[in-house]
């Protein structure tokens, strides 16, 4: 149990018997009242958002989340398969779970699934990963005016901004947390 002085951004915390992790928080005493917390939490299992409110007597209960490290198989449909590289066990999570993260997913990466009690319930990602360009408009040579960059498809469906100079079958290092072009491998 935590108090609520200890409650910080990052922060993976248990509220009705499931996992958040604290986006927001805004400590606040207002005169003789007591001080209240409001935050904003991010459901593990299904990345929704919701306000909640504590009173300055509650305590907080810790999520005890452990991370295992698995390896990205395929998906079918909705649903997608991973491997656990300790045990080779193989589960899946859905595609609601994931969220944006499927964007950045091809067979073979290796990501850190979150595990609450004992049931891989989200993954987190690799800061950056090498993705290909499938789909790149051509470059006109002078065409700086919108600031130089394009929108191309990467192999996985994500469309992103890039440089200009970035065509079709280039590999390009994608920061995952920003959802950005970072350079060009190749």
């Amino acid at each position: 149990m935590s108090n609520l002085n200890e409650v910080k951004v990052g922060n993976k915390i248990e509220l009705e018997n499931e996992p958040y992790e604290v986006v927001y928080r805004e400590h606040s005493k207002i005169g003789r009242g007591g001080a209240v917390l409001r935050t904003k939490l991010k459901s593990l299992r299904t990345g929704n958002v919701i306000s909640q409110t504590f009173q300055g007597s509650e305590n907080v209960k810790e999520a005890e989340i452990s991370l295992n490290k698995a390896q990205y198989l395929y998906n079918e449909g909705e649903t997608y398969y991973f491997m656990d590289e300790g045990t080779y066990d193989q589960f899946s999570i859905s595609k609601a779970q994931l969220g944006d993260s499927i964007f950045f997913l091809k067979e073979g990466t290796i990501v850190n699934v979150l595990i609450f009690k004992e049931q891989p319930i989200n993954i987190s990602l690799p800061i950056k990963v090498e993705l290909k360009v499938i789909e790149a408009p051509p470059s006109h040579k002078g065409n700086t005016a919108d600031g130089g960059s394009k929108q191309v498809k990467l192999e996985t469906g994500y469309i992103i901004s890039v440089p200009l100079f970035v065509s079709e079958g280039d590999v390009l290092r994608i920061n995952t947390e920003e959802k950005k072009y970072v350079e060009r491998v190749n």
